[in-house]
């Protein structure tokens, strides 16, 4: 090997490890990484603050991948400075997060290091990123949070929350709009602990750039409010160094660092090219790639003595001090501020405080009812006068989804005062859901709000937040045809089936305003499950529960609300929200007739799943297979309760612009309608269990 700087020697084993790994793999995108090695290095070494050995203290810098395919860059880094693994109950590990023999394994099964970066299966990793414009959206949330928390926790002489974030980010992310909808709020907000590096390569996998992106970014940014400075050449680390001091020195708004580099830097025959982007290079290009870098041709994996040992020195010793100050810090805290070093402590435990549910209402019996956003409205409110750190808001909503924090000091997050609760995302629902992860990645109990019909729009990052098992709170007003007269564009029909389609996110429907209290006492103790609260824009009936099943039943997903005289139920009536009180109407009369009904309420199906067969039994017998669902959306999954021979009353087109009575008359949604399903399916069961015989001539016998 050639000699060379320590400083070269790092970047470029950065280089071929990206280049070793995804070769060895035959998968993956090794351009970029060989690129940005030299920021990522010199970011890292010099200001990034974070400490291997313990890579979740909570006033760390954050660094953020938005670029996951360049996954290599981060795993290289991450096994470079050894950070330690951190197992789910917040103890750290003496293992390595991720060894020479996870980069050999690169992109295979059960390896630390995946094609896309995964938040909590490798410890480092501070966002689960890939799909473009996620990663830098996330981070405006952790920036967020970061300053929220600054205003919150520190006192004179006791700075306890003061990270920044940087996050890389490419050509790709530039043209997601969601990328577009977090810096607008970010530059708004004036987030001057935000830092986005923009890798400038002119490529993407189709080719050059100038096929479909031809914007100012510069530009752009300027008018969003950023503070925009631009290095010419990626491997110039004096003028990154320039770059990045400049961000330490803004106060006034988030930085934009504009890098000029070259894809696939040092391979003669890729350079530049789209051939670069998501391809190994072949075993002759890596040799090339590696004699321009004055590096062993033959090998593979090398990670040159003293590498290691210098990132420790430098970077990894800042991280071990600021950390160590830190912890020294908190001890003091604790004794001069014991009430808010309780919080901190909880909340980055995702432990809620005491008594946290002493203020939740309960509901009287009433026929007028209540909408199901009204009663959420006030139980949201008792919960965060316990809970300091529930924050969040809307996308220009709040008044219609009744999600705004009322208590005394609650206020207003802005520019000028970070101390508020109430976020207001604007008219940005994707950015919203993004940066809520980013929000509840830093700790912070983050919830957001919108009309159901809209979670289209926040479903990648919903989607996200599942795969990261982390808690963040969506509440979904107006979630049905009930919506009326704003017509079908407004009015959700599949969105219910498409959430439910989402591992791990727990979509909640409550029938009344005593099931949304229970809804919440179910979601705010969640540590690994995002939520999707569905609520009603009309009032429901609020149940009598001394006549019928106590709201409780809740959170076992689905109970039986209604039970036919003596247990024995011919026929179930399976609903969700505001179709329950329905059924409720329709099993008065039919009780009145004699008919053996059953009703079921089923706000949450991922629960109910989760109960044990004995109990899903008990609720649904096998054995009475006249079943009705009814829901005002598309009855897509409400077979596996139903059955192949169950009726689902659903919504089949999309809805019409109407008062609501008028369209529950024209989709069926009455009591008249339930009923005669009953005594179809009832008809058709008997007609199962009394078989016709029939002569040969066709005659009955």
């Amino acid at each position: 090997m050639k000699a060379q700087s320590i400083d070269q020697q790092c970047i470029n084993t950065i280089r071929t490890l990206s280049m070793d790994a995804v070769q060895q793999a035959n998968s993956g995108h090794p351009g970029t990484a060989m690129a940005l090695a030299p920021v990522v290095y010199w970011l890292w070494q010099h200001f990034l603050r974070f400490d291997p050995q313990d890579p979740i203290w909570p006033d760390r810098d954050r660094f953020v991948l938005s670029i996951g395919h360049a996954s290599m860059l981060l795993y290289s880094l991450l096994h470079l400075t050894g950070v330690r693994a951190v197992n789910p109950a917040y103890e750290t590990v003496g293992d390595l997060s991720v060894t020479l023999d996870d980069i050999k394994k690169f992109r295979q099964l059960e390896s630390k290091c995946p094609g896309h970066p995964e938040y909590r299966w490798t410890s480092g990793v501070e966002t689960t990123t890939g799909p473009l414009g996620q990663g830098v959206a996330t981070s405006v949330g952790m920036a967020m949070a970061g300053r929220w928390m600054g205003t919150y926790f520190n006192r004179p002489g006791f700075r306890m929350i003061d990270y920044d974030v940087y996050a890389l980010c490419g050509d790709g992310c530039m043209m997601e709009g969601v990328t577009g909808e977090a810096a607008s709020l970010a530059g708004h907000l004036k987030l001057s602990n935000l830092c986005w590096i923009y890798d400038n390569n002119h490529i993407t996998i189709e080719g050059s750039t100038r096929l479909a992106f031809s914007e100012d970014v510069a530009t752009r940014f300027s008018a969003y409010g950023w503070n925009v400075t631009r290095v010419s050449d990626a491997n110039d680390l004096m003028m990154l160094d320039r770059a990045m001091m400049a961000f330490r020195q803004c106060e006034d708004r988030p930085t934009l660092i504009i890098v000029d580099s070259h894809i696939a830097y040092g391979a003669p025959h890729k350079q530049d090219t789209s051939a670069a982007h998501g391809e190994p290079l072949g075993d002759a290009e890596i040799k090339l790639a590696k004699r321009s870098y004055g590096w062993p041709e033959d090998a593979s994996f090398l990670v040159p003595v003293g590498v290691p040992e210098h990132f420790q020195s430098v970077m990894g010793e800042r991280g071990r001090m600021g950390r160590e100050q830190w912890m020294m810090r908190f001890s003091a805290y604790r004794s001069a501020y014991p009430e808010l070093a309780d919080d901190l402590y909880r909340m980055q435990h995702r432990d809620l405080p005491r008594e946290w549910e002493r203020d939740v209402p309960s509901f009287p019996v009433d026929q007028k009812g209540l909408a199901g956003r009204d009663a959420s409205a006030k139980v949201l409110n008792a919960v965060a006068g316990r809970v300091p750190w529930m924050i969040g808001g809307s996308a220009d909503l709040a008044p219609s989804t009744k999600t705004r924090l009322v208590s005394d000091g609650a206020g207003d997050f802005s520019a000028t005062d970070y101390s508020g609760r109430n976020l207001h995302f604007g008219v940005r629902e994707h950015a919203m859901a993004a940066i809520l992860n980013g929000l509840s990645l830093s700790k912070v109990r983050a919830f957001g709000s919108g009309f159901l019909i809209f979670s289209d729009y926040a479903k990648p990052a919903i989607r996200l937040s599942a795969i990261m098992e982390i808690p963040v709170i969506h509440v979904f007003t107006h979630d049905s045809i009930g919506v009326g007269e704003d017509g079908p564009t407004h009015q959700p029909i599949e969105q219910l089936a498409s959430l439910r389609a989402i591992p791990g996110l727990l979509v909640i429907r409550p029938a009344d305003a005593n099931e949304v209290v229970e809804a919440w006492r179910v979601i705010m103790p969640l540590h690994h499950e995002p939520a999707a609260l569905v609520l009603s824009r009309q009032a429901l009936p609020t149940l009598d529960r001394t006549k019928y099943a106590s709201a409780s039943g809740l959170a076992r997903g689905a109970y039986v609300l209604a039970e036919a005289p003596g247990g024995q139920p011919e026929v179930l009536l399976l609903a969700t929200g505001s179709e329950v009180s329905l059924c409720v109407a329709a099993y008065e009369r039919l009780i009145a007739e004699g008919v053996q009904v059953r009703v079921v309420s089923m706000p949450c199906w991922e629960l109910f799943e989760q109960q044990s067969p004995a109990y899903r039994d008990q609720v649904i017998p096998p054995h009475v297979t006249a079943r009705i669902s009814v829901e005002e959306a598309a009855t897509m999954g409400w077979d596996r309760y139903v059955g192949a021979t169950g009726i689902s009353i659903g919504m089949d087109t999309f809805g019409a612009s109407a008062p609501l009575k008028e369209l529950q008359r024209k989709f069926g949604f009455t009591p008249d309608r339930v009923m005669a399903a009953v005594r179809e399916q009832l008809l058709t069961d008997r007609l199962r269990e009394k078989p016709i015989h029939q002569t040969s001539a066709g005659g009955e016998v």
